[in-house]
């Protein structure tokens, strides 16, 4: 019988796999700073394999991040997700848009845009977009 991943195994992992790819580093890199195969940075990411305290520690430091931002934003004990002061109960879908290769790209490409007004107008965009989508779909 498979067991399935622990939920904050799962969120550390997705967070690592977040910070890698901010980064730009490949699995591979990553595993090869820690001293780990690439298959075994798979396994953390997914939440398959538990990553330990001292591995951890060396995980923020390669991805230049405190090891408590892995923890940031994760399910307490009960399974609900912990909102910082900040934070709304929608923070962990923006934690998982930003995991996948197309949150990282438009982050990147809409940070990279300095004239403030063209950003507005890109925003205004979007949400008039989403706005119409979910008309759309009630």
């Amino acid at each position: 019988m498979q067991k399935s991943p622990n939920p904050i195994d799962k969120h550390v992992g997705g967070r690592v796999k977040m910070r890698r790819m901010l980064l730009g580093f490949s699995q591979e890199k990553l595993g090869e700073a820690l001293g780990v195969t690439f298959q075994q940075v798979q396994k953390y990411e997914k939440g398959t394999n538990r990553i330990g305290a001292g591995r951890l520690q060396d995980i923020a430091r390669i991805l230049d991040a405190p090891p408590s931002f892995f923890f940031d934003g994760g399910p307490s004990e009960s399974g609900e997700v912990r909102s910082g002061f900040a934070e709304d109960k929608g923070a962990g879908f923006v934690v998982d848009f930003l995991s996948t290769v197309e949150g990282l790209q438009l982050n990147k490409a809409f940070a990279s845009i300095t004239d403030q007004k063209v950003r507005r107008r890109i925003v205004d965009l979007v949400v008039a977009i989403a706005a119409s989508g979910k008309a759309e779909s009630d």
